[in-house]
C-alpha cells in the first residue's frame, strides 16, 4: 500500500502546483488586458484637439469635424501634441534612392509661348486670278494646253476669233473718216464697252481695217491652276478660259492643341522648315484663326502666309511650323511639367520637406511652354517639389485617403478605426499602368498600355472614361502614368501624368 500511497500523494501534489500557477497566470493576463485596454483611451481623452483639416490641402483649418469640401473624405483632427511636426508622408534617404526621387526647386522664367506644328502648303487664293474671254467667239489657238504649266506675266495663252466685232469697229472707222471729233470720241467710247482692248483699237486706227482677233495673256506669273477650254471651243463673253496662281505667297494650315488656343494671335511670327529644303527656313505669319475645331483630332486650325519668293514651296509640300511670340513676357512661377499629379478633381504637386516629409499641395495652373508650366497659386518661389517618383509617393490608390492615412500612421499616437478600416476595403482598388496617348474625345482617352499583371491583361489598347481637366495637358503621342479603377460603365482614370519618352520604354 505505501507504494500506491506514495502514487497518490504526488499526483495531489502536482494538482495544486497547476491550479496555483494558473490562478496567478490568470490574474496577470486578466490586469494586463486591463492596462492595454485603458490606456488607450485615456491617452485619447487627454489629447487636444487644435483644428481640423483635409490633408490633400493641410492650409485650410476647420473648427469642427465633418466631410471636406475638396475632396469626398472626412476632416482630420490636429491635436496640440503633434503641433510642429511636418504633415505627410516621411520617405527615409534609402526608399527616396530606390524610388528615384528627385527634387528641384520652384523658380521663376520666362514662358516663352513657342507652339510647333505641321501642315500642309496649300495655293494662296487671294493670289489666284481668273483670265475671261473678252466677248462671244471661237478659240483658234491655245498657247498654253495643259495645267500646272507655269506661264510669265504677259504671255499668250490663247488667241480668239471674235466676228462681232467686225461691225462696231467698221462703224468707227466711218464715223472716225467725217472728222468730227465729238462723234468720233462716242465710238471710240462704244468699243471700249464691248471690252475691246486699247491695243485692238489702236491697230484699228492704224491700219483701217476691222481687227477680229485678239491674243489672250497672262495678267500674272504663276501657275496654270485650271484650264477651262480646248483648242477650237466656242466661248461666250465673260467665260472662265484659265485660272492663273501666283506662288509668291502660300497658305499653310497651322493644326494646334485647343489648350494652346491664347497663344496663336493674327500677325504671330511663325516659322517653317521642310524636308523637300534642308537647312532652308520659309518666314511668314497667322493671317486667319479659324473657327471650327476638328472633332475628330480636337485641334484647332490657324491660316498661315508664307513668303516663298523662289517659289521653292509647292502645294502639297507637309511642312513643320514654329510659332514665336511676339513680344517678351514677364517671367511668372513656373515648375516641370511632369511634377504635376491630375486627378479627376484637381492638380497638385508633392512638396519635399524637411526630415523627408513629402505633402500634396494644390495647384492652379497657367500656360504650358516648353515642358514647365505657369503656377497661379499654390506654390512659392524657393520650395521643393518632387518632379521624379511622386507618382509612386503619392499613389494610384490612395489619391483620396492613403495619403492622410500614411501621414497619421507615421504620427505618434495614432489609432486607425474600424469605420476607416472598412470604408478604405470597400473602396474599389485602383491600379496604375504606363503607357501612350493614341486619341483623345470628349470623356475619354485611349490608351496603348503595358502588360497589367494584378489584372492578367497583356498589352492592349483601350479607351477610358476621363474629366477635362484630365485631359487638359494631354496630347495624342504623349507618354503617361496612370491610374484607373473598374467601374460598372467601364475603366475610369482616377489619375494621369506625363513622363519621359525614355522611362516608359524602360517600363514597358
Amino acid at each position: 500500500m505505501k507504494p500506491q500511497l506514495r502514487r497518490i500523494s504526488l499526483m495531489a501534489l502536482c494538482a495544486v502546483i497547476f491550479a496555483t500557477a494558473g490562478w496567478f497566470a490568470g490574474k496577470h493576463s486578466s490586469g494586463e488586458t486591463t492596462k492595454t485596454t485603458r490606456q488607450p483611451a485615456t491617452a485619447s481623452a487627454e489629447r487636444k484637439v487644435l483644428y481640423w483639416y483635409d490633408p490633400m490641402t493641410p492650409g485650410t483649418r476647420f473648427d469642427k469635424p465633418g466631410k471636406s469640401p475638396f475632396m469626398d473624405m472626412d476632416l482630420v483632427p490636429r491635436y496640440a501634441d503633434e503641433e510642429g511636426q511636418p504633415d505627410g508622408v516621411r520617405v527615409s534617404a534609402r526608399q527616396q534612392q530606390n524610388l528615384g526621387v528627385r527634387t528641384a526647386d520652384v523658380t521663376k522664367r520666362v514662358m516663352e509661348a513657342r507652339l510647333d506644328g505641321y501642315g500642309t502648303v496649300a495655293v494662296n487664293e487671294r493670289t489666284r486670278v481668273t483670265v475671261p474671254a473678252l466677248a462671244s467667239g471661237l478659240v483658234e489657238k491655245l498657247y498654253v494646253n495643259a495645267p500646272q504649266q507655269f506661264v510669265r506675266k504677259g504671255e499668250a495663252l490663247a488667241q480668239l476669233w471674235i466676228p462681232q466685232w467686225a461691225a462696231a469697229q467698221q462703224e468707227y472707222l466711218a464715223v472716225r473718216a467725217l472728222g468730227d471729233a465729238a462723234l468720233n470720241h462716242a465710238a471710240r467710247e462704244r468699243l471700249a464697252l464691248l471690252f475691246m482692248p486699247e491695243e485692238i483699237i489702236r491697230q484699228v486706227e492704224r491700219t483701217g481695217k476691222p481687227q477680229t482677233r485678239v491674243t489672250v495673256r497672262a495678267s500674272q506669273a504663276g501657275y496654270i491652276n485650271q484650264l477651262e477650254v480646248r483648242e477650237g471651243a466656242q466661248v461666250s463673253a465673260t467665260q472662265a478660259l484659265f485660272d492663273v496662281a501666283a506662288l509668291n505667297t502660300v497658305w499653310a494650315v497651322l493644326d494646334y492643341p485647343q489648350n494652346q488656343a491664347a497663344q496663336v494671335h493674327t500677325g504671330s511670327e511663325v516659322t517653317a522648315t521642310t524636308q523637300a529644303w534642308p537647312g532652308k527656313v520659309f518666314q511668314g505669319k497667322v493671317t486667319e484663326v479659324l473657327p471650327n475645331l476638328d472633332a475628330d483630332t480636337r485641334t484647332l486650325k490657324a491660316r498661315v502666309t508664307l513668303d516663298n519668293p523662289d517659289q521653292q514651296l509647292r502645294p502639297g509640300m507637309y511642312l513643320h511650323m514654329a510659332l514665336t511670340p511676339a513680344t517678351q513676357q514677364a517671367p511668372v512661377l513656373a515648375i516641370p511639367e511632369e511634377a504635376l499629379i491630375t486627378t479627376g478633381s484637381q492638380n497638385r504637386v508633392l512638396l519635399a520637406e524637411k526630415d523627408g516629409y513629402f505633402s500634396p499641395q494644390a495647384v492652379t495652373l497657367g500656360e504650358h511652354a516648353q515642358g514647365f508650366v505657369e503656377v497661379k497659386s499654390g506654390l512659392k518661389e524657393g520650395q521643393r517639389i518632387v518632379v521624379s517618383g511622386q507618382f509612386l509617393i503619392d499613389s494610384e490608390a490612395s489619391l483620396r485617403s492613403a495619403l492622410p492615412e500614411m501621414a497619421d500612421n507615421n504620427k505618434p499616437g495614432h489609432a486607425a478605426t474600424q469605420t476607416a478600416a472598412t470604408d478604405k476595403a470597400s473602396a474599389p482598388a485602383a491600379i496604375s499602368a504606363n503607357g501612350e496617348v493614341v486619341a483623345l474625345a470628349d470623356g475619354a482617352v485611349t490608351i496603348s498600355h503595358a502588360a497589367i499583371p494584378a489584372l492578367k491583361w497583356p498589352p492592349m489598347t483601350m479607351d477610358f472614361s476621363a474629366t477635362p481637366q484630365q485631359q487638359q495637358r494631354l496630347k495624342i503621342g504623349d507618354h503617361v502614368m496612370f491610374s484607373f479603377t473598374m467601374t460598372e460603365d467601364g475603366a475610369r482614370l482616377e489619375s494621369i501624368m506625363n513622363m519621359p519618352a525614355d522611362g516608359h520604354k524602360a517600363q514597358r
